[in-house]
């Protein structure tokens, strides 16, 4: 047990931790290695979290000449997993000569829930709802007015009766426009005095007796799943633009493999998990270069998916008169203000590097590497297999794996150009070369 931990000065917290290792003064002289040498930095970073001891690395890849909408762009990606940014650039560079990637923004609305028990007779709360309504957003207005000037607010309240599930259980379903930022602590500081204006309320109509003046808020609070903040993002050409495949298949024996592989991911969804991970390998690397939540991000887009009853692909594939289509609709909140775009100065880097984007220009370009991260995956699935590619870009870090020093790096790039690349070969290429033998 650590009595007062959080307490602790952060060298006091490392000191403390070192303790359960093996060998305490090199963890914590690794550990201290990653801590920035910029003070005031270095304060800013630990500020981010609870019980900070040292800063976790992640490589910050880029990929240029995206085409979106025809505009080109250089995107920052955070991810740990090898060959997500060089599927993306292998995609992004294939749909530029075919019009690049196009996408569009259809909502923006963000929602948010109180959820309370009133135990009366539900007609009169129902018929007095447009009353209660209109006190709720006239007595926020000091919460609202800021948002309101940048053209959002609250957009609409709804009294939802989930009595027959759970006595007594109703809901305010609250919709929001939150601009260009995220909006969680906004959303979050209307629905907390939401719930207190409503207790207030009820307790004080003169229509209500008894138990209908007593409320019990259960809790308030934002709801990630924002269905209709929805980001649509595809690529088109005609199907004799698509080329031979790397298999040799033509391209229309590639859009049947293809096209059947996205059906498979609407059908299975043991296929359409991999499926949609796949994509969110795309968005969540934009996602962490830019600040934003993929938590979020990622547990509102599962869930998008499972909006009829099973879990399917989030993407979309068709053939209409000789033109092949591939469609990616997917819900998002993202925000270029407020939280870590400000405050963390990669991040800050990152947005500055797409050009200050709004917060619809970022949910585009976050869906577009999303689904070229799909597309490259799909395709080598349907045509070569995707250990190919996989396993080459994860070369290195096999052979850092084995302790290889950059001459036998360069060794081994010459060596797996025709070779398969697993865990075994490299070893036994390198125990080889190691005894002088030939490989």
């Amino acid at each position: 047990m650590f009595a007062g931990f959080s307490k602790l000065s952060k060298e006091e917290k490392l000191k403390v931790v070192a303790k359960l290792t093996t060998n305490p003064e090199e963890f914590t002289a690794e550990l201290k290695s990653f801590w920035n040498a910029d003070e005031e930095l270095q304060k800013k970073f630990d500020e981010f979290s609870e019980n900070t001891i040292t800063n976790f690395y992640m490589p910050f890849g880029v990929v240029p000449n995206v085409k979106i909408n025809d505009k080109f762009y250089t995107i920052p990606m955070v991810i740990e997993e090898s060959s997500v940014v060089a599927a993306a650039a292998k995609s992004a560079k294939f749909w530029l000569s075919r019009g690049g990637f196009k996408a569009e923004v259809t909502e923006m609305v963000k929602l948010g829930q109180v959820h309370f028990i009133w135990n009366g007779d539900k007609t009169k709360l129902k018929a007095a709802f447009p009353e209660l309504k209109k006190h709720l957003i006239e007595n926020t207005k000091y919460l609202t007015a800021n948002m309101e000037k940048r053209g959002g607010g609250i957009l609409n309240i709804e009294l939802i009766d989930h009595s027959d599930k759970e006595p007594g259980y109703f809901q305010l379903m609250c919709s929001f426009n939150t601009c260009d930022s995220m909006g969680a602590n906004f959303i979050n500081s209307c629905l907390e005095e939401f719930a207190s204006l409503l207790k207030d309320w009820c307790t004080n109509h003169a229509g209500f007796t008894g138990e209908e003046k007593k409320v019990k808020v259960i809790m308030s609070i934002l709801s990630n799943y924002t269905p209709n903040c929805l980001v649509k993002c595809w690529v088109e050409c005609p199907v004799s633009e698509l080329g031979e495949s790397e298999d040799g298949s033509t391209p229309e024996e590639f859009v049947e493999k293809f096209s059947t592989a996205i059906r498979i991911a609407h059908i299975d969804p043991y296929r359409a998990t991999t499926h949609n991970k796949g994509i969110y390998n795309g968005i969540d690397s934009v996602v962490l270069a830019t600040g934003n939540d993929f938590r979020a991000v990622e547990a509102c887009g599962h869930a998008y998916a499972s909006r009829d009853g099973q879990y399917k692909s989030l993407t979309d594939v068709s053939v209409e008169n000789g033109i092949f289509k591939f469609t990616l609709t997917v819900p998002m909140a993202l925000g270029v203000v407020g939280g870590l775009t400000s405050l963390h100065p990669v991040v800050k880097r990152g947005l500055e590097l797409l050009g200050s984007p709004a917060a619809k220009e970022l949910m585009m370009i976050a869906a577009a590497m999303g689904l070229a991260n799909n597309f490259s995956a799909v395709r080598s699935l349907s045509t070569v297999g995707i250990q190919q590619g996989h396993m080459k870009m994860h070369l290195f870090n096999i052979m850092n794996h084995f302790g290889a020093n950059d001459a036998e790096k360069q060794k081994g790039l010459e060596h797996f150009t025709s070779e398969k690349v697993s865990f075994t070969t490299v070893r036994e290429f390198l125990e080889k070369l190691r005894t002088k033998q030939p490989a």
